[in-house]
């Protein structure tokens, strides 16, 4: 297997144009990878906000998901 040596900044530069590229034609990834992390987010935020708050029967809870509130 024949190896090619390259300078940091030349493979900085490739790098750098190579994602920007991947960017510019998947931004449907992107956009996944985002809505994938706000509600990675906004899960984290949920769990510690039960964790805090005190404990409710199963009854409310499905009165709540019911709608019957």
């Amino acid at each position: 297997m024949n190896t090619t040596k390259i300078e940091p900044d030349e493979f900085k530069r490739i790098l750098k144009t190579a994602i920007g590229e991947v960017l510019e034609e998947r931004r449907d990834w992107v956009r996944d990878i985002v809505a994938e992390a706000l509600e990675d987010i906004a899960l984290r935020r949920a769990v510690d906000e039960g964790l805090e708050s005190p404990p409710v029967s199963r009854e409310d809870v499905f009165a709540v998901l019911e709608n019957r509130i």
